[in-house]
């Protein structure tokens, strides 16, 4: 049978091909989740979440796609699961030690299971967050196994080589097999001290959505908005923590922009040429409303005072409009904060708003040796741009260039090689 011709049941392949695809990145975290609650090995429930995709690859042109989707590839995969565990000694010897219950004994859930899969992910968040993990593997943890990041999409999102991504999920997992990481949410006393690492990883979920690291898309906004209804999900747990609400408030506010982000073509749209009448208002407002819990009273967090930054981008009528005085000194509170090269570098942009391109470009050279950078490509971006409004074109175009071989995504690169040869190059 060919792509693209109708079976039996009606279903086109093509169409039944696209289907696994969205309902994998739709439900790869919670189905993750769910298979690492029920066998408690991260490595097996990824296997066996990857043979039931090949099995849903096969029957679902022939058969039709299911009606709870979600639920099939549960099913199956924990089926896969079973069978493994009956024939494979290593496996339930593993999982004794552990000491979980994975009665090898019990039927499959029967295949037309018509419910939706459980929600899980919020312990398996707290799993792969657990201070005994690195703080980079823990975000390479998540993205990989929650958001269903290949590898390389996470190298890019980490700034990281592919290489040392690869190494940290393998290590990430072997850790918590080994030292026998719960899988749950922490009682009360320790949440406080576990929140750190999850606010960070929900942060780095939604920057990829945002941003997406590679591809033919700029934004990925399923990722974006999963991150969102977690940190909401996060906040009913603890709604007295003022980081969780800035977290969400940033988010939403930077979320809110998103339709305006790109054109109808997919291209890039810079903030001073977007449509802000395609802003999310009711998002903006949501957002705005919960920036005062989040900033008082005590000291703000980082997530707070970046919200804040936000709130004062959303609340502009435009750039030049918008008050850059204000966002330089609170870029100022966030360098205290929670110091960075990234975080130097939005404050360089915001300088270069309020003071000129000469002054912020200052600053841009200051931190051409931070080794992180070298791999960030809006460092060389924003280089490049005060660089052309400064009429030094041929530094420009070095620049752009530079930005053009880091940039992952195509519309960024379209925008680069646009202003490449605005430019003269």
């Amino acid at each position: 049978m060919t792509e693209g011709t109708t079976t039996a049941a009606g279903t086109d392949r093509s169409a039944a091909d696209r289907a696994v695809e969205k309902v994998f990145r739709e439900e790869h975290g919670r189905l993750l989740a769910s298979l690492v609650s029920r066998f408690g090995d991260l490595d097996l429930a990824e296997e066996v979440a990857a043979e039931a995709v090949e099995a849903a690859l096969r029957h679902w042109p022939v058969d039709g796609v299911p009606r709870r989707p979600g639920a099939w590839l549960l099913t199956t995969a924990r089926r896969r699961a079973v069978d493994r565990l009956r024939r494979d000694r290593t496996y339930a010897a593993r999982l004794a030690v552990l000491g979980v219950d994975a009665d090898r004994s019990a039927p499959a859930p029967p295949a037309d299971a018509d419910r939706d899969l459980p929600d899980e992910r919020l312990q398996l968040f707290f799993t792969c967050t657990h201070p005994a993990l690195p703080a980079d593997a823990r975000g390479a943890l998540v993205l990989r196994c929650l958001a269903g990041l290949t590898t390389p999409e996470v190298a890019r999102a980490q700034l990281a080589s592919e290489t040392t991504t690869a190494q940290r999920i393998v290590r990430a997992k072997k850790k918590i097999r080994e030292a026998r990481i719960p899988f749950r949410v922490p009682g009360p006393d320790e949440l406080p001290q576990r929140l750190p690492g999850v606010l960070q990883v929900l942060y780095s979920l939604f920057t990829e959505g945002y941003a997406a690291s590679g591809g033919p898309r700029l934004q990925r906004s399923d990722l974006a908005e999963e991150a969102i209804r977690l940190t909401r999900l996060l906040r009913g747990l603890l709604p007295g923590e003022r980081e969780v609400t800035g977290l969400l408030a940033l988010m939403l506010l930077v979320h809110a922009r998103r339709a305006a982000r790109t054109g109808p073509d997919g291209a890039l749209v810079l903030m001073a040429d977007q449509d802000r009448g395609r802003w999310d208002r009711p998002m903006i407002e949501e957002g705005l409303a919960l920036v005062p819990p989040a900033l008082v009273p005590g000291p703000p967090g980082p997530y707070a005072v970046q919200a804040a930054i936000a709130a004062l981008h959303d609340e502009a009528p435009d750039v030049p409009g918008t008050d850059w005085p204000q966002i330089v000194a609170l870029y100022d509170v966030l360098s205290a904060l929670a110091p960075s090269p990234v975080v130097a570098l939005n404050r360089a942009v915001a300088v270069a708003m309020r003071d000129g391109p000469g002054a912020g470009l200052e600053l841009l050279d200051a931190l051409a040796e931070e080794p992180r950078l070298r791999r960030h490509h809006p460092y060389p971006a924003a280089r490049a741009e005060l660089l052309a409004r400064l009429g030094r074109r041929a530094e420009a175009a070095a620049a752009y260039r530079a930005a053009l071989a880091l940039a992952g995504t195509e519309p960024e690169r379209d925008h680069l090689r646009r202003r490449l040869r605005e430019v003269g190059g």
